[in-house]
């Protein structure tokens, strides 16, 4: 008997040592502090004058703070976020106690969350860019400094590409402070490989990493300087007038072109969508949703890195718009509107500010149309009701969502995808995507 009970007290060692073994395995490994010394390693001094601090300003509100990293002598990439409510910037380079304003920039990309800005009275030696995917398992740093004279690095490893809220983002074990968002984040070839910021997953705060890619390519597209307050401004007076004089534009899809034009009525919208097409911000996404006898959906941010079978639409540019319902624009066929949450959920009714459907509906009868009546509490013209009767569109919809523009050539096009067989949640079993928007002036 007692070596029996001898041997199960060494057995529920064992199990409970197994046990620790894979809790630990299974943990993240935690990342590691080196200092170097002052001319030890010539390269990672000279990095360390290409990162900065950033504090973002409206007026004289501080906003928000972070880190960013020179990619051109005169051009610094950072988080959108940051600075997507800011007009202003201050720079702050490690080696220097010295601010710098920067309050221009030349490319965002509002769905992977990354800025340039333009700075003019600071200039340093750009950080090169990884290129191409990073292996798992690769030796990730980062660079600090609590004086001019001892750099610190800190150390982890790639776990994994993953897709985080719809952008495609490396998880990393280094432990990455809301203080250095927009640091950036180098492998052992000095180059670095994105933008460092943290968040929630799977319940728990992890650590990512924008990849660089996105950021070379925002560099090879960027545009002249604008200014930051036209990031947080749906318009003003000089880009309302220039919007008025567009003729169209021309959503290119994967099945055909579709020719629209924006209402006058609605300025609000129709700014708000020429600034993200102007942005290239509905390149890729995906028409994520088709309805027979409805029409069709694109413009969610969380579509164009997502795989088949994935639920997409629940991730907009950042903002929500203010309902617009104009009296006479009502949901006949080919007639463009905003969608938005349930009234449950959004008392105001506020459209989201990037997703648009187009409508193709269904004709309908006249007792179809006094059922509509009583139940939205609403009464259609004798126009109207020709137009529904005769044409058709989507009447149900009529004074609850706002309508902005209209098909003016291409209706073949949207009537060609409805009929494409759709999943359980109305997306295309086979991707159908937005290539680009072309502006027509």
């Amino acid at each position: 008997m007692k070596n029996l009970v001898t041997s199960l007290f060494i057995l529920l060692i064992l199990l409970s040592c197994n046990s620790q073994k894979k809790k630990t395995a299974d943990k993240p490994e935690p990342q590691k502090q080196t200092q170097i010394e002052n001319n030890e390693d010539a390269v990672w001094k000279k990095i360390l004058y290409s990162v900065v601090n950033i504090d973002t300003y409206d007026e004289n509100r501080i906003l928000e703070s972070g880190q960013g990293f020179f990619i051109a002598e005169d051009l610094i990439a950072t988080k959108y976020s940051l600075v997507n409510q800011a007009n202003k910037v201050w720079v702050s380079p490690f080696d220097e106690d010295k601010k710098y304003l920067a309050d221009k920039y030349v490319a965002v990309d509002r769905i992977n969350d990354i800025i340039i800005l333009k700075i003019d009275s600071l200039k340093r030696n750009p950080i090169e860019l990884f290129g191409g995917n990073v292996p798992n398992s690769a030796k990730t740093l980062y660079i600090s400094s609590n004086s001019g004279k001892t750099l610190h690095l800190f150390t982890g490893k790639v776990l994994n590409l993953t897709t985080l809220q719809g952008s495609n983002v490396y998880r990393i074990t280094n432990r990455i402070r809301k203080s250095i968002f927009g640091t950036p984040i180098f492998v052992s070839n000095h180059k670095a490989i994105g933008i460092a910021f943290a968040a929630v997953d799977n319940f728990e705060m992890q650590s990512f990493v924008i990849p660089s890619t996105y950021i070379a390519n925002l560099l090879k597209n960027k545009n002249a300087p604008v200014t930051l307050e036209s990031l947080r401004s749906h318009s003003n007076k000089e880009i309302a007038a220039e919007n008025m004089k567009i003729k169209g534009l021309v959503l290119e899809t994967d099945m055909g072109d579709i020719t629209i034009r924006l209402f006058n009525e609605t300025p609000v919208y129709r700014d708000n969508f020429i600034k993200l097409a102007k942005e290239h911000f509905f390149d890729s996404l995906l028409i994520h949703r088709v309805i027979a006898d409805f029409g069709i959906q694109s413009g969610a941010a969380d579509s164009r890195y997502a795989k088949k079978g994935n639920s997409v639409g629940y991730k907009g540019p950042g903002y929500t718009l203010p309902a617009n319902i104009v009296p006479g624009l009502y949901h006949q066929r080919g007639m463009i509107g905003s969608p938005r949450k349930p009234d449950t959920q959004n008392q105001r009714r506020r459209s989201e500010g990037s997703q648009f459907y187009i409508v193709s509906g269904r004709k309908y009868i006249d007792e179809e149309l006094d059922e509509l009546e009583k139940q939205n509490k609403i009464k259609f013209t004798a126009e109207q009701r020709r137009i529904y009767k005769t044409i058709g569109g989507a009447p149900h919809l009529d004074g609850s969502y706002t309508i902005f523009g209209e098909v003016t050539s291409g209706m073949e096009v949207v009537d060609k995808i409805v009929k494409v067989k759709t999943d359980t949640n109305w997306r295309p079993v086979e991707d159908i995507r937005l290539k680009n928007i072309r502006i027509l002036k």
